[in-house]
Protein backbone atom coordinates (compact mmCIF):
# COMPACT_ATOMS: atom_id res chain seq x y z
CA UNK A 1 0.00 0.00 0.00
CA UNK A 2 1.28 3.48 -0.87
CA UNK A 3 0.81 5.77 2.13
CA UNK A 4 0.29 9.50 1.98
CA UNK A 5 2.24 11.07 3.52
CA UNK A 6 5.38 8.95 3.18
CA UNK A 7 6.24 7.70 6.67
CA UNK A 8 9.74 6.95 7.96
CA UNK A 9 9.97 4.93 11.16
CA UNK A 10 12.76 5.93 13.55
CA UNK A 11 13.74 3.52 16.29
CA UNK A 12 16.66 2.27 18.35
CA UNK A 13 17.54 0.93 21.77
CA UNK A 14 17.82 2.93 24.97
CA UNK A 15 20.73 5.40 24.85
CA UNK A 16 21.14 5.14 21.07
CA UNK A 17 20.35 8.83 20.51
CA UNK A 18 16.90 8.65 18.88
CA UNK A 19 15.72 11.96 20.28
CA UNK A 20 18.87 13.81 19.20
CA UNK A 21 18.60 12.41 15.68
CA UNK A 22 14.88 13.22 15.55
CA UNK A 23 15.67 16.80 16.58
CA UNK A 24 18.11 17.07 13.66
CA UNK A 25 15.35 15.99 11.26
CA UNK A 26 13.05 18.60 12.79
CA UNK A 27 15.68 21.27 12.01
CA UNK A 28 15.25 20.25 8.35
CA UNK A 29 11.51 21.06 8.64
CA UNK A 30 10.43 17.43 8.89
CA UNK A 31 7.41 16.69 11.07
CA UNK A 32 8.26 14.11 13.74
CA UNK A 33 5.51 12.25 15.58
CA UNK A 34 6.75 11.03 18.97
CA UNK A 35 5.12 7.80 20.19
CA UNK A 36 6.25 8.56 23.76
CA UNK A 37 4.31 11.82 23.56
CA UNK A 38 1.26 9.83 22.43
CA UNK A 39 1.44 7.59 25.51
CA UNK A 40 1.41 10.70 27.71
CA UNK A 41 -1.24 12.57 25.72
CA UNK A 42 -3.94 9.89 26.06
CA UNK A 43 -3.79 10.13 29.88
CA UNK A 44 -3.52 13.91 30.15
CA UNK A 45 -5.90 15.58 32.64
CA UNK A 46 -9.45 15.52 31.30
CA UNK A 47 -8.92 12.64 28.90
CA UNK A 48 -11.63 9.91 29.01
CA UNK A 49 -9.11 7.14 29.71
CA UNK A 50 -8.41 8.59 33.17
CA UNK A 51 -12.00 8.09 34.32
CA UNK A 52 -11.98 4.51 33.02
CA UNK A 53 -8.75 3.79 34.93
CA UNK A 54 -10.15 5.38 38.11
CA UNK A 55 -13.37 3.37 37.83
CA UNK A 56 -11.37 0.15 37.73
CA UNK A 57 -8.60 0.82 40.26
CA UNK A 58 -9.95 3.59 42.47
CA UNK A 59 -9.86 7.38 42.75
CA UNK A 60 -6.27 7.30 44.07
CA UNK A 61 -5.19 6.71 40.45
CA UNK A 62 -5.89 10.38 39.79
CA UNK A 63 -3.70 13.01 41.47
CA UNK A 64 -5.15 16.18 42.99
CA UNK A 65 -4.15 18.16 39.89
CA UNK A 66 -6.15 15.80 37.66
CA UNK A 67 -3.11 13.95 36.27
CA UNK A 68 -2.52 10.21 36.27
CA UNK A 69 -0.83 8.80 39.37
CA UNK A 70 2.02 7.15 37.49
CA UNK A 71 3.57 5.67 40.62
CA UNK A 72 0.34 3.82 41.38
CA UNK A 73 0.01 2.72 37.78
CA UNK A 74 3.57 1.36 37.69
CA UNK A 75 2.86 -0.61 40.88
CA UNK A 76 -0.11 -2.25 39.17
CA UNK A 77 1.77 -2.97 35.96
CA UNK A 78 4.68 -4.66 37.74
CA UNK A 79 2.62 -6.66 40.22
CA UNK A 80 -0.48 -7.81 38.33
CA UNK A 81 0.03 -9.19 34.84
CA UNK A 82 -3.69 -9.40 34.04
CA UNK A 83 -4.16 -5.75 34.98
CA UNK A 84 -1.19 -4.79 32.82
CA UNK A 85 -2.92 -6.52 29.91
CA UNK A 86 -6.13 -4.63 30.71
CA UNK A 87 -4.31 -1.28 30.71
CA UNK A 88 -2.58 -2.09 27.42
CA UNK A 89 -5.89 -3.08 25.84
CA UNK A 90 -7.34 0.26 26.95
CA UNK A 91 -4.44 2.53 26.05
CA UNK A 92 -2.85 1.01 22.95
CA UNK A 93 -5.81 1.70 20.62
CA UNK A 94 -5.96 5.29 21.94
CA UNK A 95 -2.23 5.72 21.39
CA UNK A 96 -2.50 4.27 17.87
CA UNK A 97 -5.36 6.66 17.03
CA UNK A 98 -3.39 9.67 18.34
CA UNK A 99 -0.33 8.66 16.29
CA UNK A 100 -2.32 8.10 13.09
CA UNK A 101 -4.07 11.48 13.44
CA UNK A 102 -0.71 13.22 13.78
CA UNK A 103 0.79 11.33 10.84
CA UNK A 104 -2.11 12.14 8.54
CA UNK A 105 -2.06 15.83 9.45
CA UNK A 106 1.69 16.22 8.82
CA UNK A 107 2.68 18.82 6.21
CA UNK A 108 6.33 18.02 5.50
CA UNK A 109 7.60 16.16 2.40
CA UNK A 110 7.72 13.03 4.51
CA UNK A 111 6.85 12.46 8.15
CA UNK A 112 8.83 10.57 10.78
CA UNK A 113 7.42 8.30 13.48
CA UNK A 114 9.86 8.18 16.39
CA UNK A 115 9.19 5.19 18.65
CA UNK A 116 11.36 3.06 20.95
CA UNK A 117 8.86 0.20 20.52
CA UNK A 118 8.32 0.49 16.79
CA UNK A 119 9.34 -3.13 16.18
CA UNK A 120 7.86 -4.52 19.39
CA UNK A 121 4.37 -3.23 18.56
CA UNK A 122 2.17 -2.95 15.48
CA UNK A 123 3.50 0.56 14.91
CA UNK A 124 5.94 -0.77 12.30
CA UNK A 125 2.92 -1.49 10.08
CA UNK A 126 2.35 2.27 9.80
CA UNK A 127 5.67 3.08 8.13
CA UNK A 128 6.98 2.88 4.59
CA UNK A 129 10.60 2.46 5.60
CA UNK A 130 12.56 2.04 8.81
CA UNK A 131 15.65 3.90 10.01
CA UNK A 132 17.48 2.26 12.91
CA UNK A 133 19.72 4.33 15.19
CA UNK A 134 22.42 1.84 16.09
CA UNK A 135 25.35 1.82 18.51
CA UNK A 136 27.32 -1.04 20.10
CA UNK A 137 25.77 -2.33 23.32
CA UNK A 138 28.77 -1.35 25.45
CA UNK A 139 28.43 2.26 24.30
CA UNK A 140 24.66 2.05 24.72
CA UNK A 141 25.10 1.07 28.37
CA UNK A 142 27.58 3.86 29.05
CA UNK A 143 25.55 6.61 27.36
CA UNK A 144 22.22 5.63 28.91
CA UNK A 145 23.73 5.26 32.39
CA UNK A 146 25.36 8.70 32.14
CA UNK A 147 22.18 10.32 30.79
CA UNK A 148 19.86 8.78 33.39
CA UNK A 149 22.43 8.95 36.22
CA UNK A 150 21.92 5.30 37.06
CA UNK A 151 23.97 2.12 37.27
CA UNK A 152 24.78 0.26 34.07
CA UNK A 153 23.18 -2.88 35.52
CA UNK A 154 19.83 -1.05 35.58
CA UNK A 155 20.21 -0.10 31.92
CA UNK A 156 21.26 -3.66 31.10
CA UNK A 157 18.00 -4.93 32.62
CA UNK A 158 16.04 -2.62 30.32
CA UNK A 159 18.04 -3.74 27.28
CA UNK A 160 17.40 -7.39 28.14
CA UNK A 161 13.64 -6.71 28.10
CA UNK A 162 13.79 -5.25 24.58
CA UNK A 163 14.34 -7.04 21.29
CA UNK A 164 18.01 -7.61 20.54
CA UNK A 165 20.29 -5.38 18.52
CA UNK A 166 20.64 -8.17 15.98
CA UNK A 167 16.86 -8.39 15.54
CA UNK A 168 16.61 -4.64 14.98
CA UNK A 169 19.41 -4.69 12.40
CA UNK A 170 17.78 -7.58 10.54
CA UNK A 171 14.50 -5.67 10.20
CA UNK A 172 15.85 -2.19 9.43
CA UNK A 173 15.89 -0.76 5.91
CA UNK A 174 18.51 1.86 6.79
CA UNK A 175 21.02 1.94 9.65
CA UNK A 176 22.30 5.17 11.19
CA UNK A 177 25.61 4.47 12.94
CA UNK A 178 25.49 6.85 15.90
CA UNK A 179 28.64 5.65 17.65
CA UNK A 180 30.58 8.78 16.65
CA UNK A 181 30.57 12.21 18.29
CA UNK A 182 27.32 14.21 18.45
CA UNK A 183 28.78 16.88 16.15
CA UNK A 184 28.54 14.37 13.25
CA UNK A 185 24.78 13.87 13.60
CA UNK A 186 23.59 16.82 11.49
CA UNK A 187 25.81 15.84 8.55
CA UNK A 188 24.70 12.20 8.69
CA UNK A 189 21.03 13.17 9.04
CA UNK A 190 21.31 15.29 5.90
CA UNK A 191 22.41 12.22 3.91
CA UNK A 192 19.38 10.22 5.04
CA UNK A 193 17.12 13.25 4.54
CA UNK A 194 18.04 13.32 0.84
CA UNK A 195 17.29 9.59 0.55
CA UNK A 196 13.88 9.95 2.19
CA UNK A 197 12.98 12.97 0.06
CA UNK A 198 13.68 10.85 -3.02
CA UNK A 199 11.66 7.91 -1.69
CA UNK A 200 8.75 10.21 -0.84
CA UNK A 201 8.83 11.73 -4.32
CA UNK A 202 8.89 8.28 -5.91
CA UNK A 203 5.94 7.14 -3.79
CA UNK A 204 3.88 10.09 -5.03
CA UNK A 205 4.72 9.14 -8.61
CA UNK A 206 3.60 5.56 -7.96
CA UNK A 207 0.44 6.80 -6.26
Amino acid sequence: MVRDPYIVGLTGGIGSGKSTVAAAFRKLAIDVVDADEASRAVVNPGMPALNIIADRFGSHMICSDGSLNRTAMRAIIFSKLNEKDWLENLLHPLIAEWIQDKLISANSEYVMLESPLLLETNQHNLVNTLLLIDIPEKLQLARAAARDKTAEKNIEAIINNQISREQRIARAHYIFDNSGPEKNIDQNVLLFHKIFLQLAAESKTLG
